[in-house]
Protein backbone atom coordinates (compact mmCIF):
# COMPACT_ATOMS: atom_id res chain seq x y z
CA UNK A 1 0.00 0.00 0.00
CA UNK A 2 1.36 3.42 -0.77
CA UNK A 3 0.43 6.80 0.93
CA UNK A 4 0.19 9.60 -1.50
CA UNK A 5 0.75 13.06 -0.54
CA UNK A 6 0.58 16.33 -2.35
CA UNK A 7 1.95 19.83 -2.00
CA UNK A 8 3.01 21.28 1.76
CA UNK A 9 1.49 19.46 4.45
CA UNK A 10 0.23 22.11 7.13
CA UNK A 11 -2.30 20.11 9.19
CA UNK A 12 -4.23 23.16 9.59
CA UNK A 13 -6.31 26.10 7.45
CA UNK A 14 -3.60 29.26 8.44
CA UNK A 15 -5.41 32.39 10.12
CA UNK A 16 -3.35 35.73 9.77
CA UNK A 17 0.16 34.80 8.52
CA UNK A 18 0.66 31.18 6.93
CA UNK A 19 0.78 28.83 9.97
CA UNK A 20 0.11 30.46 12.58
CA UNK A 21 -2.73 28.31 13.69
CA UNK A 22 -6.44 27.50 12.30
CA UNK A 23 -9.30 29.02 11.93
CA UNK A 24 -12.85 28.28 10.74
CA UNK A 25 -16.06 30.39 9.68
CA UNK A 26 -18.68 29.35 12.23
CA UNK A 27 -21.81 27.06 10.66
CA UNK A 28 -24.77 29.81 10.32
CA UNK A 29 -22.91 32.78 10.43
CA UNK A 30 -23.28 34.90 6.87
CA UNK A 31 -20.53 36.46 4.94
CA UNK A 32 -17.77 34.71 7.12
CA UNK A 33 -18.77 37.41 9.97
CA UNK A 34 -17.20 35.21 12.51
CA UNK A 35 -13.97 33.20 13.08
CA UNK A 36 -13.16 30.05 15.71
CA UNK A 37 -10.63 28.93 17.19
CA UNK A 38 -10.02 24.68 17.98
CA UNK A 39 -10.21 24.64 21.79
CA UNK A 40 -10.53 22.18 24.64
CA UNK A 41 -12.35 22.62 27.64
CA UNK A 42 -10.16 20.27 30.16
CA UNK A 43 -9.42 20.27 33.79
CA UNK A 44 -5.38 20.16 33.53
CA UNK A 45 -2.34 19.99 36.21
CA UNK A 46 1.49 20.12 35.71
CA UNK A 47 4.13 18.62 37.53
CA UNK A 48 7.89 18.92 36.86
CA UNK A 49 11.49 17.36 38.56
CA UNK A 50 14.77 16.75 37.87
CA UNK A 51 15.55 13.53 36.54
CA UNK A 52 19.69 13.96 36.47
CA UNK A 53 21.79 10.49 36.42
CA UNK A 54 24.48 10.57 38.27
CA UNK A 55 28.03 11.93 36.71
CA UNK A 56 29.98 8.82 35.94
CA UNK A 57 26.79 6.69 35.24
CA UNK A 58 27.29 4.47 31.94
CA UNK A 59 26.72 6.70 29.08
CA UNK A 60 27.35 5.60 25.16
CA UNK A 61 25.09 5.27 23.55
CA UNK A 62 26.63 5.15 19.93
CA UNK A 63 28.79 2.14 18.92
CA UNK A 64 30.98 4.66 17.44
CA UNK A 65 31.91 6.09 21.03
CA UNK A 66 35.48 5.67 22.39
CA UNK A 67 33.77 6.64 25.98
CA UNK A 68 31.68 4.48 28.83
CA UNK A 69 30.94 6.73 31.21
CA UNK A 70 29.33 10.49 31.69
CA UNK A 71 32.15 13.53 33.15
CA UNK A 72 29.61 16.08 32.76
CA UNK A 73 26.35 17.76 32.96
CA UNK A 74 25.62 20.20 29.54
CA UNK A 75 22.07 20.50 30.88
CA UNK A 76 20.07 18.89 33.64
CA UNK A 77 17.21 16.05 32.75
CA UNK A 78 13.97 16.63 33.78
CA UNK A 79 10.48 14.84 33.57
CA UNK A 80 7.45 16.93 33.02
CA UNK A 81 3.97 15.57 33.78
CA UNK A 82 0.71 16.66 32.50
CA UNK A 83 -2.51 15.46 33.90
CA UNK A 84 -5.70 15.65 31.69
CA UNK A 85 -9.38 15.04 32.52
CA UNK A 86 -12.89 16.12 31.06
CA UNK A 87 -13.86 19.11 32.15
CA UNK A 88 -17.13 17.98 34.38
CA UNK A 89 -15.68 15.72 36.91
CA UNK A 90 -18.98 12.97 37.08
CA UNK A 91 -18.17 12.99 33.34
CA UNK A 92 -17.99 9.05 31.46
CA UNK A 93 -14.39 9.41 31.32
CA UNK A 94 -13.36 11.01 34.46
CA UNK A 95 -9.86 9.00 34.83
CA UNK A 96 -7.18 11.53 34.07
CA UNK A 97 -4.82 10.59 32.09
CA UNK A 98 -1.56 11.64 33.02
CA UNK A 99 1.42 12.39 30.22
CA UNK A 100 4.83 12.26 30.69
CA UNK A 101 7.66 14.19 29.09
CA UNK A 102 10.91 12.28 30.20
CA UNK A 103 14.63 13.40 29.06
CA UNK A 104 15.77 10.10 27.75
CA UNK A 105 16.01 7.96 24.67
CA UNK A 106 14.32 5.34 26.03
CA UNK A 107 13.67 2.20 28.25
CA UNK A 108 14.09 -1.75 27.13
CA UNK A 109 10.63 -3.62 27.56
CA UNK A 110 11.93 -5.03 31.45
CA UNK A 111 12.81 -1.48 32.51
CA UNK A 112 9.95 0.43 31.04
CA UNK A 113 7.85 -2.02 33.03
CA UNK A 114 8.86 -1.87 35.91
CA UNK A 115 9.17 1.89 35.76
CA UNK A 116 5.07 1.83 34.91
CA UNK A 117 4.48 -0.45 37.35
CA UNK A 118 6.36 2.47 39.74
CA UNK A 119 4.13 5.23 38.39
CA UNK A 120 1.01 3.41 39.47
CA UNK A 121 1.53 3.43 42.80
CA UNK A 122 0.58 6.24 44.37
CA UNK A 123 -2.83 5.40 42.91
CA UNK A 124 -3.67 8.47 41.65
CA UNK A 125 -4.09 7.38 38.04
CA UNK A 126 -4.75 4.11 36.37
CA UNK A 127 -1.45 2.49 34.63
CA UNK A 128 -3.38 2.10 31.90
CA UNK A 129 -4.12 5.75 31.73
CA UNK A 130 0.00 6.74 32.30
CA UNK A 131 1.69 7.46 29.09
CA UNK A 132 5.57 8.53 28.74
CA UNK A 133 6.55 10.21 26.00
CA UNK A 134 10.27 10.01 25.76
CA UNK A 135 12.26 13.45 24.05
CA UNK A 136 14.64 10.62 22.88
CA UNK A 137 17.57 12.76 23.31
CA UNK A 138 20.88 10.49 22.70
CA UNK A 139 22.85 12.28 25.08
CA UNK A 140 21.33 11.03 28.27
CA UNK A 141 22.93 7.49 28.40
CA UNK A 142 21.35 4.12 27.58
CA UNK A 143 20.03 2.86 31.03
CA UNK A 144 19.85 -1.17 30.41
CA UNK A 145 20.40 -3.41 33.13
CA UNK A 146 22.20 -5.63 30.80
CA UNK A 147 24.99 -2.99 30.64
CA UNK A 148 25.38 -3.52 34.20
CA UNK A 149 29.24 -4.84 34.17
CA UNK A 150 30.03 -2.11 32.00
CA UNK A 151 31.98 1.35 33.50
CA UNK A 152 29.43 3.20 35.11
CA UNK A 153 26.69 0.44 34.58
CA UNK A 154 26.49 -0.43 38.38
CA UNK A 155 24.97 3.20 38.73
CA UNK A 156 21.94 2.01 36.90
CA UNK A 157 20.24 -0.41 38.80
CA UNK A 158 19.59 2.44 41.77
CA UNK A 159 18.93 5.08 38.58
CA UNK A 160 16.06 3.38 37.32
CA UNK A 161 14.37 2.68 41.28
CA UNK A 162 14.84 6.53 42.27
CA UNK A 163 13.64 7.38 38.42
CA UNK A 164 10.36 5.31 39.38
CA UNK A 165 10.18 6.80 42.85
CA UNK A 166 10.20 10.48 41.06
CA UNK A 167 7.62 9.47 38.18
CA UNK A 168 5.17 7.99 41.20
CA UNK A 169 5.20 11.37 42.70
CA UNK A 170 4.73 13.20 39.18
CA UNK A 171 1.50 11.48 38.76
CA UNK A 172 0.39 11.93 41.62
CA UNK A 173 1.40 16.21 42.07
CA UNK A 174 -0.72 16.85 38.46
CA UNK A 175 -3.69 15.08 39.02
CA UNK A 176 -3.83 16.77 42.54
CA UNK A 177 -3.56 20.02 41.11
CA UNK A 178 -5.98 19.30 38.22
CA UNK A 179 -8.16 22.70 37.77
CA UNK A 180 -10.48 23.75 35.05
CA UNK A 181 -8.39 24.51 31.69
CA UNK A 182 -8.28 25.64 28.32
CA UNK A 183 -6.55 23.93 25.72
CA UNK A 184 -5.11 26.63 22.77
CA UNK A 185 -3.55 24.88 19.82
CA UNK A 186 -1.36 27.10 16.89
CA UNK A 187 1.07 25.52 14.37
CA UNK A 188 4.11 27.10 13.09
CA UNK A 189 7.30 26.33 10.70
CA UNK A 190 10.90 25.47 11.88
CA UNK A 191 13.11 23.99 8.86
CA UNK A 192 15.60 22.72 12.03
CA UNK A 193 14.33 19.21 11.03
CA UNK A 194 15.69 17.55 7.75
CA UNK A 195 15.23 13.91 5.93
CA UNK A 196 18.14 11.80 7.20
CA UNK A 197 18.12 8.58 4.20
CA UNK A 198 20.94 10.06 2.41
CA UNK A 199 22.54 8.15 -0.53
CA UNK A 200 26.16 7.63 -0.44
CA UNK A 201 27.14 7.64 -4.15
CA UNK A 202 31.08 7.19 -3.76
CA UNK A 203 29.96 3.90 -1.50
CA UNK A 204 27.14 2.92 -2.95
CA UNK A 205 25.15 2.43 -0.05
CA UNK A 206 22.51 4.49 2.20
CA UNK A 207 23.67 6.00 5.35
CA UNK A 208 21.76 8.10 8.16
CA UNK A 209 22.43 11.83 7.50
CA UNK A 210 21.02 15.07 5.92
CA UNK A 211 19.20 14.38 2.52
CA UNK A 212 18.89 17.81 1.53
CA UNK A 213 16.23 16.68 -1.03
CA UNK A 214 14.09 14.22 0.97
CA UNK A 215 10.06 15.04 2.39
CA UNK A 216 9.95 16.38 5.64
CA UNK A 217 7.48 18.27 7.64
CA UNK A 218 8.38 21.49 9.21
CA UNK A 219 4.95 21.90 11.26
CA UNK A 220 5.80 22.89 15.00
CA UNK A 221 2.52 22.42 16.76
CA UNK A 222 1.82 24.25 19.89
CA UNK A 223 -0.81 23.78 23.07
CA UNK A 224 -1.05 26.65 25.25
CA UNK A 225 -2.79 25.41 28.53
CA UNK A 226 -4.26 28.02 30.65
CA UNK A 227 -6.18 28.48 33.76
CA UNK A 228 -8.02 31.88 34.11
CA UNK A 229 -6.06 34.41 36.44
CA UNK A 230 -3.63 31.68 37.11
CA UNK A 231 -2.41 32.38 33.58
CA UNK A 232 -0.62 29.86 31.56
CA UNK A 233 -0.08 26.72 33.17
CA UNK A 234 2.20 24.83 30.75
CA UNK A 235 2.90 24.93 26.69
CA UNK A 236 2.83 21.73 24.59
CA UNK A 237 5.52 22.09 21.84
CA UNK A 238 5.32 19.17 19.16
CA UNK A 239 7.85 18.87 16.75
CA UNK A 240 9.47 15.88 14.61
CA UNK A 241 13.31 15.92 15.13
CA UNK A 242 15.50 12.83 16.56
CA UNK A 243 17.51 14.75 19.15
CA UNK A 244 20.89 13.71 17.99
CA UNK A 245 22.76 16.78 17.32
CA UNK A 246 25.26 15.59 20.37
CA UNK A 247 26.72 11.94 19.42
CA UNK A 248 29.56 9.76 19.71
CA UNK A 249 32.30 12.46 20.94
CA UNK A 250 29.84 14.08 23.39
CA UNK A 251 30.77 12.63 27.22
CA UNK A 252 28.06 15.15 28.96
CA UNK A 253 24.43 14.14 29.75
CA UNK A 254 22.33 16.44 28.51
CA UNK A 255 18.47 16.75 26.83
CA UNK A 256 20.45 17.56 23.81
CA UNK A 257 18.46 20.40 21.45
CA UNK A 258 15.22 19.71 23.69
CA UNK A 259 16.95 22.05 26.90
CA UNK A 260 17.57 25.16 25.02
CA UNK A 261 13.92 24.59 23.51
CA UNK A 262 12.05 24.91 26.90
CA UNK A 263 14.13 27.30 28.07
CA UNK A 264 13.52 29.88 25.36
CA UNK A 265 9.73 29.08 25.57
CA UNK A 266 9.37 29.05 29.31
CA UNK A 267 11.73 32.47 29.76
CA UNK A 268 8.43 33.97 28.12
CA UNK A 269 5.73 31.58 28.97
CA UNK A 270 6.37 31.53 32.66
CA UNK A 271 5.32 28.06 32.83
CA UNK A 272 7.08 24.91 32.17
CA UNK A 273 7.08 23.57 28.49
CA UNK A 274 6.27 20.22 27.69
CA UNK A 275 7.94 18.34 24.45
CA UNK A 276 6.79 15.92 22.83
CA UNK A 277 7.92 13.92 19.90
CA UNK A 278 6.71 13.86 16.89
CA UNK A 279 6.82 10.69 13.94
CA UNK A 280 11.04 11.51 13.49
CA UNK A 281 12.04 8.07 11.99
CA UNK A 282 13.46 9.41 8.77
CA UNK A 283 14.29 13.32 10.44
CA UNK A 284 16.76 14.55 12.43
CA UNK A 285 18.53 18.33 12.66
CA UNK A 286 20.10 19.31 9.73
CA UNK A 287 23.31 20.20 11.77
CA UNK A 288 23.91 17.22 13.80
CA UNK A 289 25.83 14.20 14.89
CA UNK A 290 28.78 16.58 16.90
CA UNK A 291 30.26 16.43 20.01
CA UNK A 292 29.89 20.53 20.71
CA UNK A 293 26.77 21.29 23.03
CA UNK A 294 26.98 24.89 21.60
CA UNK A 295 25.31 23.50 18.09
CA UNK A 296 22.42 21.79 20.47
CA UNK A 297 21.52 24.74 21.84
CA UNK A 298 21.36 27.07 18.81
CA UNK A 299 19.19 24.01 17.35
CA UNK A 300 16.95 24.71 20.71
CA UNK A 301 17.03 27.83 20.55
CA UNK A 302 15.76 27.89 16.77
CA UNK A 303 13.08 25.65 17.53
CA UNK A 304 11.90 27.76 20.35
CA UNK A 305 11.59 30.60 18.53
CA UNK A 306 9.30 29.22 16.10
CA UNK A 307 7.08 27.87 18.74
CA UNK A 308 6.86 31.16 20.48
CA UNK A 309 5.88 32.98 17.25
CA UNK A 310 3.11 30.47 16.98
CA UNK A 311 2.07 30.85 20.84
CA UNK A 312 2.23 34.80 20.35
CA UNK A 313 -0.71 34.76 17.67
CA UNK A 314 -3.07 32.45 19.75
CA UNK A 315 -6.49 34.47 20.71
CA UNK A 316 -7.50 35.00 24.34
CA UNK A 317 -9.02 31.57 25.71
CA UNK A 318 -12.72 31.16 25.22
CA UNK A 319 -12.75 33.60 22.75
CA UNK A 320 -13.78 33.86 18.81
CA UNK A 321 -13.14 36.73 16.58
CA UNK A 322 -16.59 38.58 15.31
CA UNK A 323 -16.89 41.47 12.39
CA UNK A 324 -17.50 44.37 14.61
CA UNK A 325 -18.48 46.57 11.88
CA UNK A 326 -17.18 49.90 9.45
CA UNK A 327 -15.31 52.30 10.90
CA UNK A 328 -15.10 56.03 8.82
CA UNK A 329 -11.63 56.95 8.77
CA UNK A 330 -9.18 58.44 5.71
CA UNK A 331 -11.15 54.60 3.88
CA UNK A 332 -13.93 53.12 5.33
CA UNK A 333 -12.62 50.30 7.81
CA UNK A 334 -13.92 46.96 8.90
CA UNK A 335 -13.00 46.21 12.12
CA UNK A 336 -13.29 42.90 15.07
CA UNK A 337 -13.55 42.06 18.05
CA UNK A 338 -13.00 38.92 20.40
CA UNK A 339 -16.21 37.92 22.30
CA UNK A 340 -16.87 35.12 24.43
CA UNK A 341 -17.14 31.35 22.02
CA UNK A 342 -21.00 30.68 21.63
CA UNK A 343 -22.60 27.41 23.14
CA UNK A 344 -21.92 25.31 19.99
CA UNK A 345 -19.09 26.06 19.88
CA UNK A 346 -18.61 25.62 23.95
CA UNK A 347 -20.14 22.20 23.80
CA UNK A 348 -17.29 20.55 21.12
CA UNK A 349 -14.92 22.02 22.43
CA UNK A 350 -15.96 20.16 26.05
CA UNK A 351 -15.93 16.69 24.03
CA UNK A 352 -14.02 13.61 25.72
CA UNK A 353 -13.98 10.18 24.04
CA UNK A 354 -11.08 8.20 24.36
CA UNK A 355 -10.65 5.13 21.30
CA UNK A 356 -8.46 2.30 21.71
CA UNK A 357 -8.09 -0.60 19.57
CA UNK A 358 -5.36 -3.29 18.56
CA UNK A 359 -4.20 -3.71 14.59
CA UNK A 360 -2.06 -6.73 13.96
CA UNK A 361 1.04 -5.91 12.00
CA UNK A 362 3.12 -8.47 11.03
CA UNK A 363 6.54 -9.73 11.88
CA UNK A 364 9.15 -9.07 9.40
CA UNK A 365 10.78 -12.74 8.07
CA UNK A 366 14.10 -12.36 8.75
CA UNK A 367 14.21 -11.38 12.43
CA UNK A 368 17.16 -13.34 13.05
CA UNK A 369 17.78 -16.38 15.43
CA UNK A 370 19.39 -15.88 18.79
CA UNK A 371 22.15 -18.41 19.02
CA UNK A 372 22.96 -17.20 15.51
CA UNK A 373 23.60 -13.75 17.07
CA UNK A 374 24.94 -14.71 20.19
CA UNK A 375 28.22 -16.10 17.98
CA UNK A 376 28.09 -13.03 15.86
CA UNK A 377 28.48 -11.32 18.99
CA UNK A 378 30.80 -13.44 20.37
CA UNK A 379 32.99 -13.25 17.16
CA UNK A 380 33.04 -9.55 17.45
CA UNK A 381 34.28 -9.36 21.09
CA UNK A 382 37.10 -11.45 20.10
CA UNK A 383 38.11 -9.31 17.38
CA UNK A 384 37.96 -6.12 19.22
CA UNK A 385 40.13 -7.75 22.26
CA UNK A 386 42.62 -8.32 19.38
CA UNK A 387 42.05 -4.61 17.82
CA UNK A 388 43.06 -3.38 21.12
CA UNK A 389 45.64 -5.14 21.47
CA UNK A 390 47.03 -4.37 18.29
CA UNK A 391 47.10 -0.41 18.99
CA UNK A 392 44.53 -0.64 15.95
CA UNK A 393 41.97 1.81 17.40
CA UNK A 394 39.84 2.14 14.26
CA UNK A 395 39.23 -1.61 13.87
CA UNK A 396 38.77 -1.47 17.29
CA UNK A 397 35.76 1.17 17.52
CA UNK A 398 34.22 -0.45 14.22
CA UNK A 399 34.06 -3.92 16.27
CA UNK A 400 32.54 -2.36 18.81
CA UNK A 401 29.74 -0.49 17.05
CA UNK A 402 29.21 -4.19 15.95
CA UNK A 403 28.84 -5.30 19.35
CA UNK A 404 26.06 -2.56 19.88
CA UNK A 405 24.09 -3.29 16.67
CA UNK A 406 23.89 -7.08 17.87
CA UNK A 407 23.07 -6.01 21.26
CA UNK A 408 20.52 -4.19 20.44
CA UNK A 409 19.22 -6.67 17.84
CA UNK A 410 19.25 -9.72 21.22
CA UNK A 411 17.25 -7.58 22.63
CA UNK A 412 14.54 -6.51 20.38
CA UNK A 413 13.76 -9.93 19.49
CA UNK A 414 13.74 -11.11 23.14
CA UNK A 415 10.82 -9.81 24.34
CA UNK A 416 8.18 -10.34 21.52
CA UNK A 417 4.79 -11.82 21.57
CA UNK A 418 5.02 -15.44 20.40
CA UNK A 419 2.78 -15.62 16.77
CA UNK A 420 3.33 -14.10 13.00
CA UNK A 421 2.44 -10.58 14.42
CA UNK A 422 2.67 -7.74 17.01
CA UNK A 423 -0.81 -6.76 18.66
CA UNK A 424 0.18 -2.99 18.17
CA UNK A 425 -1.91 -0.90 20.75
CA UNK A 426 -3.56 2.41 19.11
CA UNK A 427 -4.26 5.16 21.25
CA UNK A 428 -6.36 8.31 20.53
CA UNK A 429 -8.40 10.37 22.20
CA UNK A 430 -11.06 13.87 21.06
CA UNK A 431 -9.97 16.28 23.67
CA UNK A 432 -12.22 19.24 22.69
CA UNK A 433 -11.94 19.78 19.12
CA UNK A 434 -8.24 18.48 18.89
CA UNK A 435 -7.02 14.65 18.47
CA UNK A 436 -4.35 13.45 20.61
CA UNK A 437 -2.42 10.35 19.20
CA UNK A 438 0.02 8.45 21.53
CA UNK A 439 2.52 5.78 19.08
CA UNK A 440 4.76 2.81 20.64
CA UNK A 441 8.07 2.89 18.14
CA UNK A 442 9.33 5.34 15.94
CA UNK A 443 7.90 6.14 12.82
CA UNK A 444 8.22 8.13 9.60
CA UNK A 445 7.75 11.33 9.20
CA UNK A 446 4.54 10.19 6.80
CA UNK A 447 2.23 9.12 9.38
CA UNK A 448 2.06 12.62 10.49
CA UNK A 449 2.05 13.74 6.80
CA UNK A 450 -0.33 11.89 5.63
CA UNK A 451 -2.94 12.64 8.65
CA UNK A 452 -2.32 16.19 9.13
CA UNK A 453 -2.99 16.08 5.40
CA UNK A 454 -6.67 13.61 5.80
CA UNK A 455 -7.74 16.47 8.75
CA UNK A 456 -6.94 19.83 7.80
CA UNK A 457 -9.43 21.34 10.35
CA UNK A 458 -8.86 19.68 13.28
CA UNK A 459 -5.53 20.24 15.14
CA UNK A 460 -3.55 16.31 15.65
CA UNK A 461 -1.53 16.27 18.75
CA UNK A 462 1.17 13.29 17.63
CA UNK A 463 3.56 11.40 19.92
CA UNK A 464 5.62 9.01 19.57
CA UNK A 465 7.79 6.96 21.46
CA UNK A 466 5.02 6.33 23.59
CA UNK A 467 5.77 4.11 26.76
CA UNK A 468 9.38 3.33 24.48
CA UNK A 469 9.06 1.24 22.00
CA UNK A 470 8.49 -2.69 21.23
CA UNK A 471 8.77 -2.31 17.44
CA UNK A 472 11.42 -0.08 17.01
CA UNK A 473 11.23 1.59 14.03
CA UNK A 474 8.53 1.94 11.84
CA UNK A 475 9.91 2.81 7.91
CA UNK A 476 7.51 3.35 4.94
CA UNK A 477 6.91 0.85 2.43
CA UNK A 478 8.89 2.34 0.00
CA UNK A 479 11.94 2.58 1.89
CA UNK A 480 12.37 -1.21 2.38
CA UNK A 481 14.96 -2.97 0.45
CA UNK A 482 17.40 -0.28 0.50
CA UNK A 483 19.73 -0.99 2.82
CA UNK A 484 18.36 1.86 5.93
CA UNK A 485 19.28 1.19 9.26
CA UNK A 486 16.08 1.98 10.54
CA UNK A 487 14.73 -1.26 8.11
CA UNK A 488 16.97 -2.89 9.72
CA UNK A 489 16.35 -2.16 13.02
CA UNK A 490 12.60 -2.77 12.79
CA UNK A 491 11.42 -5.84 13.86
CA UNK A 492 7.58 -5.11 11.47
CA UNK A 493 7.38 -6.00 7.76
CA UNK A 494 7.10 -3.93 4.72
CA UNK A 495 3.56 -2.42 4.53
CA UNK A 496 3.17 -2.11 8.47
CA UNK A 497 3.59 1.66 8.83
CA UNK A 498 0.61 1.92 6.19
CA UNK A 499 -1.63 -0.18 7.72
CA UNK A 500 -0.99 1.96 10.94
CA UNK A 501 -1.99 5.10 8.92
CA UNK A 502 -5.26 3.51 7.84
CA UNK A 503 -6.30 2.21 11.36
CA UNK A 504 -4.92 5.82 12.70
CA UNK A 505 -7.69 7.66 9.99
CA UNK A 506 -10.22 5.20 10.81
CA UNK A 507 -9.93 6.56 14.91
CA UNK A 508 -9.88 10.23 13.49
CA UNK A 509 -12.82 9.25 11.67
CA UNK A 510 -14.66 7.93 14.50
CA UNK A 511 -13.47 10.63 17.24
CA UNK A 512 -14.66 13.87 15.15
CA UNK A 513 -17.01 12.53 12.49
Amino acid sequence: MRIVLSGSIRGLTPRGSPGCGWAQTSEGETLKRVMEFPQSLVRAGVARRDITPPVGIYHRMWGAATHDQSTGVHRPLTATALAVAPREEDGAACTPIVMLSVDHCLLWNTEMRALLNAASTSGAADQDNVILFFTHTHAAGLMGLERRELPGGDLIPDYLTRLGTTIAALVAESVDSLQPAVMQYAAGRCDLAANRDFFDEETDQYVCGLNPEGPSDDTVLVVRISAGEQGTLATLVNYACHPTTLAWDNTLISPDYVGALREVVESSEGAPCFFMQGASGDIGPREGYVGDTAVADRNGRQLGYAALAALEGLPPPETRYRYAGPVISGATIGTWEYEPIGAEQRQRAAAWIAHRSIVPLRYRDDLGDADALQADRTRWEKQEIEAVSAGEGERAREARAMLERITRKLTRIGSLPTGDSYPYPLRAWRMGEAVWLAYDGEHYNVLQRALRERFPGTPIVLGTLANGSHVWYLPDAESYGKGLYQESASVLAKGSLETLIEASSASIEELVG
